[in-house]
Parts: C-alpha cells; sequence; structure tokens
C-alpha cells in the first residue's frame, strides 16, 4: 500500500473519496458508507467510534473512489486525467484536452480510480495515422471495408455530432445496410481506435469529434488499399 498521502493521489483517489473512506475507519454512522464532508462534521459522534482495529481495504476504497468520480465535475476529471497521460509519458496535442472532456461523461461511470480514466481514454489520444491491429485488418477489406466507407461518406454529410444524433444516425445506417450494428461495429472500433478498446461507437465519435472520427476512418481505410 501507499505510505504517504501523495502516494494515495498518484494512484488515482480523489481527496474526497480519502477523507471519506478514512472517515469510516474505526467510525461509523448508521449503515451509512458515502458522506461528504458536511455530513462528516455533522454526524460525528464519540459514541460512533468502534472497539475493533481498523484495517484499510483497498477493495472498499475503489468502491468509494468510483461513486467520488462519478459526482466530480467532468473538467476537474479530464485535467486529472490529463495529468496522468503527460506522466507516462504522452506529448500533448492542441486537442487532445478537449478530447478528454468529451470523453469523460461516457467514460467516468465505469472507472474507480483516474489511472483507469487515464487507460480507458487512452483511444482519444493515439496519434494519426493508427496502427489497427492485425486481426482487425480483414474486417476493414472486402464488404465489411466497402461498408465502412459508406459509412464514412454519411458522416462526412452529417451535421449533428452529438452522441444521441449520432447513435439514431448509426442505427439508421445498419437498418439500411440489412444488417445488425453487430456486424459493422468491431470494425468500426477498430479504425477509430486501432485495437477496439473504447466506448461504443456513437460514444466514440462525439469523444474524438467530428474532424478526427473522419480522419481515422480515411486513414483506416487507406491502410488496406
Amino acid at each position: 500500500g501507499a505510505q504517504a498521502v501523495h502516494e494515495y493521489a498518484e494512484m488515482g483517489y480523489l481527496p474526497e473519496a480519502m477523507r471519506n473512506y478514512l472517515a469510516r475507519l474505526g467510525w461509523a454512522h448508521g449503515d451509512d458508507e458515502l458522506f461528504n464532508d458536511d455530513q462528516a462534521r455533522a454526524w460525528f459522534d464519540l459514541s460512533g467510534i468502534g472497539r475493533a482495529p481498523a484495517r484499510l481495504d483497498f477493495d472498499k476504497l475503489a468502491h468509494v473512489n468510483a461513486h467520488w468520480i462519478r459526482l466530480a465535475d467532468d473538467d476537474r476529471l479530464a485535467k486529472m486525467t490529463l495529468d496522468v497521460h503527460l506522466a507516462r509519458g504522452h506529448a500533448l496535442g492542441p486537442d487532445d484536452e478537449a478530447r478528454l472532456l468529451r470523453a469523460m461523461p461516457f467514460i467516468k461511470d465505469r472507472a474507480k480510480t483516474v489511472l483507469e480514466l487515464a487507460d480507458q481514454t487512452a483511444f482519444a489520444l493515439k496519434v494519426r495515422p493508427l496502427a489497427i491491429y492485425e486481426k482487425a485488418l480483414p474486417m476493414l477489406t472486402g464488404e465489411s471495408g466497402e461498408r465502412i466507407a459508406r459509412l464514412r461518406d454519411r458522416l462526412r454529410l452529417f451535421a449533428s455530432w452529438d452522441v444521441f444524433a449520432l447513435e439514431a444516425e448509426l442505427k439508421v445506417f445498419a437498418e439500411e445496410e440489412a444488417v445488425g450494428f453487430g456486424k459493422i461495429g468491431p470494425a468500426v472500433r477498430a479504425a477509430l481506435t486501432g485495437d477496439g478498446v473504447s466506448p461504443d461507437i456513437a460514444k466514440t465519435l462525439a469523444a474524438l469529434g467530428r474532424e478526427e472520427s473522419l480522419g481515422r476512418l480515411d486513414d483506416a481505410l487507406q491502410q488496406t488499399i
């Protein structure tokens, strides 16, 4: 475990989560496990102190941290996540912070630490042209590749880049192609991310933004020519 307070920050725990968790060690207020600073101050009473020695449980800490990540401001989380990427050696691009901010609403419900936020947003910061993982390359050729090209052309004319509008457009596209989106999605995700790790397609498109999304689709199709 960490030996100093700053190490918990480096491990991706939010300050409010640490305060919540540490207040709960050796003290209880009924069954309440998730509470803010004001509630802790209002509720604290010596009668709530337990006799058993406190023990750090990282699973419980992760649960508390995930709760506070879900409640945290997207802009704050995007900046914290960007710091992790920088610490990992990522060279900052001009649009990276904006992409992280757009991705945050789709990612933060799935993460237990800021480090996980960084892992799950890595797709947004990749530099074009992306290297497509080998097993995905066949999905970008033949009939599947032609379908992705039609999707790219359709998206190029699409006026709105809102996630809900994109979801609706992808559904209509799949219906017109007479295939389930499960047959399209893996190839599109590979083209957009290189390795298939990202939120669902509409959210990935929304996070990347119009220009980056279309550019990545162009690049992927060029690799198969």
